[in-house]
């Protein structure tokens, strides 16, 4: 993430895509605040994006949508429960990001099939690659 804007950005779709289905989880919250400590985020600022609404940023970068994709993924399987608003919120918002859905239907399915939902980096980059050919 290159700004401040976007670094906020990436937390507050975080945030949002974490409490579509009615509760956010302290397995969500401690991912969310991790991430956030990834991004050199201080607890005052983080804390008090969970009282912003803002639009998100977009961004430009295909490897750094990517990342947000696999990082709401994450969310999605973190709390153990798997509901039907996060299977279709993350399809939509992965539209937004103007990712391949053939792609991300790939890393949806390889997830669920992981034991801990996790998918190696290279897999997840492969996969994307293979729907650029």
């Amino acid at each position: 993430m290159n700004t401040e804007a976007q670094k906020k950005s990436l937390l507050l779709e975080l945030i949002a895509f974490s409490t579509v289905d009615g509760q956010l989880h302290k397995r969500e919250y401690d991912f969310i605040w991790h991430v956030a400590q990834e991004l050199k985020i201080d607890f005052d600022v983080f804390h008090d994006l969970f009282h912003q609404e803002t639009k998100p940023v977009v961004v430009k970068s295909e490897f750094q949508r990517i990342q947000q994709f696999y990082r709401l993924a994450l969310i999605m399987h973190c709390d153990g429960i798997l509901h039907e608003k996060e299977a279709i919120g993350i399809q939509q918002i992965a539209i937004e990001m103007g990712l391949n859905p053939g792609a991300v239907k790939r890393i949806l399915d390889l997830m669920k099939k992981a034991p801990n939902a996790m998918i190696e980096p290279k897999v997840l980059l492969r996969v994307f690659q293979e729907q650029h050919n």
